[in-house]
């Protein structure tokens, strides 16, 4: 049997997601010479079984003993997604192709365990042994946003981030296939993604506006990159400054035209000016996008937002610092985690609030506090 295109790029970025890559910038890198066909499948596949990965662990402990190699234990995830969740692929072929994949991972002594298991699979329904298991998310995650948001709104969150994410651009206008939302220049894609249209998360673009930006106002952006409210900031015909703390990501921003510093802005910042608006975007656990970034769940340590409190704190003690008597500035993570929104910007002065909940908004979930 010849090499399955979609399956191999699939199983070799689970392999690299394993030791800390991410999902969407290995496929938009291994899957960009795929047919189109191939390279859906191969999103499929690396998407569904981060999504689902508990519920796939679990079906697989009960048909194996003994520890898997990880090649093994991903393309046995691969095949149990396959033959539970894609109503596409005949069970055959997803176990035939399963074989052939362990073969040419270069473990030939477990094509026979792959083969067995995978034809012991159904679709009979399963008594899940924990609700972190039938939601497929972390117990400490689902804890904390029963404690702020109640059980139902928890539940309701943990399923949104099951599904696939709906794609939003910026556009000047409505176009075919472009549907318009309650945000300027935001438009939710129907279908095919418009060739030249910058593809940002409606959750994402609602930050910008909260700013109340205007022309010739001068601007601060502390955390830019990769420069998607940057961008969108610049439509308002601001003075702006983007900083990042890493070159190579800040040079990213190069097109947009802006000025750029690399600086840390956890450190006291260097300007001698002062800024009508300012935006902190700050470095978070990100737990807001996890239907969009479903491997960071399966990587985040409960302790990681109470780590990053401290952080975010500083930047936006330094970034008021820098802030114009009489300006704005907007206080903004994509968690969901109360230590790393309220709690961050409790001792100072808020005018206002505004958040996002997968589930409840489209889109990702969002935090932003408008500071004055």
């Amino acid at each position: 049997m010849s090499a399955d295109p979609a399956r191999t790029a699939a199983f070799h970025i689970l392999l690299e997601v394993e030791t800390g890559g991410y999902a969407s910038d290995l496929l938009h890198a291994r899957t960009a010479n795929l047919d189109p066909r191939d390279a859906g499948l191969a999103s499929e596949l690396v998407f569904g079984v981060l999504r689902f990965r508990a519920q796939l662990d679990f079906i697989l402990s009960r048909l194996t003993k003994g520890k898997l190699d990880l090649e093994v234990r991903t393309i046995l995830r691969m095949g149990i997604y396959q033959l539970r969740y894609l109503d596409r692929i005949p069970p055959h072929a997803a176990v035939s192709t399963s074989v052939e994949l362990v073969k040419r991972a270069r473990k030939r002594s477990a094509a026979g365990l792959v083969n067995a298991v995978l034809r012991k699979v159904d679709r009979d329904p399963v008594a899940w042994p924990d609700r972190a298991t039938r939601l497929c998310q972390p117990e400490w995650l689902l804890a904390g946003w029963e404690r702020q948001f109640g059980a139902g709104v928890a539940e309701r969150i943990a399923r949104a981030f099951l599904a696939p994410p709906e794609t939003y651009v910026r556009a000047a206008a409505p176009s075919p296939g472009l549907e318009p939302t309650g945000i300027p220049g935001c438009y939710r894609v129907t279908g095919a993604v418009p060739a030249g249209l910058r593809i940002q998360d409606i959750g994402s673009q609602s930050i910008v506006p909260l700013l109340e930006l205007a022309p010739g106002q001068t601007f601060l952006d502390l955390c830019a990159a990769p420069g998607n409210k940057t961008a969108q900031a610049l439509e308002s015909g601001v003075d702006c400054v983007a900083c990042d703390l890493h070159l190579r990501r800040l040079r990213e921003l190069r097109r947009l035209g802006c000025g750029l510093v690399v600086l840390d802005a956890a450190r006291p910042l260097p300007f001698r000016r002062l800024f009508d608006r300012i935006l902190v975007d700050a470095p978070c656990t990100g737990s807001g996008t996890l239907g969009r970034n479903p491997e960071i769940k399966w990587r985040l340590a409960p302790s990681a937002p109470a780590e990053l409190h401290g952080l975010q704190q500083s930047i936006l003690r330094n970034a008021l610092g820098a802030l114009k008597p009489g300006g704005r500035l907007v206080y903004s993570t994509c968690s969901l985690e109360s230590e790393e929104n309220e709690a961050v910007v409790a001792p100072f002065c808020v005018v206002r609030t505004e958040r996002r909940l997968p589930g409840l908004q489209p889109g990702d979930g969002f935090f932003a506090a408008v500071l004055a």
